[in-house]
């Protein structure tokens, strides 16, 4: 699995924006211990009992923070007869801006944001790392359909059962395609986008060997000339038409995109492109980084979030 394949950067620096986050909107501490959810309890490591036994020889000190404080909420959802049990991280703290919600990108899990997702609370921020349907460590034992229509339900109901407020939504790589296609169909439920390196198009997406192995079956040579309009099912999913696609050119929300210097994968040019064709929209660049800025340039990523999620505040 992605999260526990990457490597462990040294730790980051703490963000200097707890002050300013109290000064831009109060936030307060969730009273109680944050291990509420079903299955949390777990070994003497604290570890929740849900999550493989190979998570306890894992040393990155801030993956095996995080990973103690994943648990399952149940989720219910129409193409299943009882609740999936759906593996995220809750927020400790409530802030008046708006929560920050993060995906992950393709067949990986919450884990990615192991060095960032701290940064974002030491900043005020309410945050949520939340595992996409069909990936991460939610119960899948009856397997459910894991279509782009599945995921897209299964996080408008994880949304309206627990968060129930405007997000700003956070997808990286693929991840940043589920969440276009969520703000389009749920604009009711994200207020801003915010896509790291994100990988929406069919062409630009550098040596098909490094992608995941779905993505070099998907017939990319026939699709060059066409500009998928964020969600990247024709490249791994199914279920969504071209006619449908093309529509999410109408985008209102407001988006920040995050590149990377040296992202070997999504092409900078494509992101350049991204941030012309939607209605509002601003770029970031982090230099000497590659396609995972939120896992080797922490500071940076929870910086650009923090401020965006704030927006006039300084």
């Amino acid at each position: 699995m992605l999260a526990f394949k990457l490597g462990s950067p040294p730790p980051p620096p703490p963000l200097p924006s707890l002050t300013q986050a109290k000064k831009c909107g109060r936030f307060r501490v969730f009273a109680g211990s944050f291990k509420t959810g079903a299955g949390t309890a777990g070994s003497d490591d604290g570890f929740p009992p849900f999550l493989p036994k190979e998570v306890e020889k894992i040393k990155d000190p801030f993956a095996r923070s995080l990973a103690q404080r994943i648990e399952r909420l149940p989720v219910k959802v129409g193409f299943s007869e009882s609740c999936i049990m759906s593996s995220c991280v809750k927020p400790l703290i409530q802030s008046e801006i708006n929560p920050v919600v993060l995906l992950h990108c393709f067949d990986s899990s919450c884990l990615e944001w192991r060095c960032t997702y701290p940064l974002l609370e030491e900043a005020g921020l309410e945050a949520w790392a939340i595992d996409v349907l069909g990936w991460g460590f939610s119960d899948l034992e009856r397997l459910p359909p894991c279509d782009v229509a599945s995921k897209r339900h299964h996080l408008y109901q994880l949304w309206n059962s627990y968060i129930k407020r405007p997000m700003i939504l956070v997808g990286p790589s693929l991840g940043a395609a589920v969440a276009i296609d969520f703000a389009v169909n749920h604009p009711e439920a994200v207020e801003k986008l915010v896509l790291i390196n994100p990988s929406v198009y069919a062409e630009g997406t550098g040596n098909l060997t490094r992608l995941p192995r779905m993505l070099a079956y998907a017939g990319v040579s026939l699709l060059k000339s066409i500009p998928l309009r964020l969600y990247a099912n024709i490249l791994a999913f199914n279920g969504i038409s071209l006619a449908t696609s093309l529509d999410w050119t109408n985008l209102t929300q407001k988006a920040l995109i995050i590149c990377s210097e040296r992202d070997q994968i999504v092409n900078y040019k494509q992101a350049v492109r991204l941030q012309l064709e939607l209605q509002d929209a601003s770029m970031r660049l982090i230099p000497d980084c590659g396609h995972l800025p939120h896992v080797d340039k922490p500071s940076s990523v929870a910086r650009f979030i923090a401020e965006f999620a704030r927006g006039d505040c300084n």
